[in-house]
């Protein structure tokens, strides 16, 4: 399973985040809402974050969730890594 978010940073630059299994349970863990749920109760917040734990797990970024979300102009779900 995996999510994969468009993201847009601040400065102009663009990157698909793939956020897989690790990620989304994390997700649950953290907002005590299941995945499932994501298509029918998105809130920025929860895009941020999964986005957020994937960057932070596979080591690109060393910012806490706050800070990196300042560094965000625009997320949203995409179909395929582009």
């Amino acid at each position: 399973m995996q999510i994969n978010l468009q993201t847009t940073f601040n400065d102009g630059t663009q990157k698909v985040i793939t956020a897989g299994a690790a990620d989304l349970v994390a997700f649950e863990r953290e907002y005590d809402l299941s995945v499932a749920k994501l298509q029918s109760e998105v809130k920025l917040t929860h895009l941020l974050y999964i986005a957020w734990h994937s960057e932070s797990r596979n080591k690109s970024t060393t910012l806490k969730f706050d800070a990196w979300t300042n560094e965000i102009a625009a997320i949203e779900a995409t179909e395929a890594k582009k």
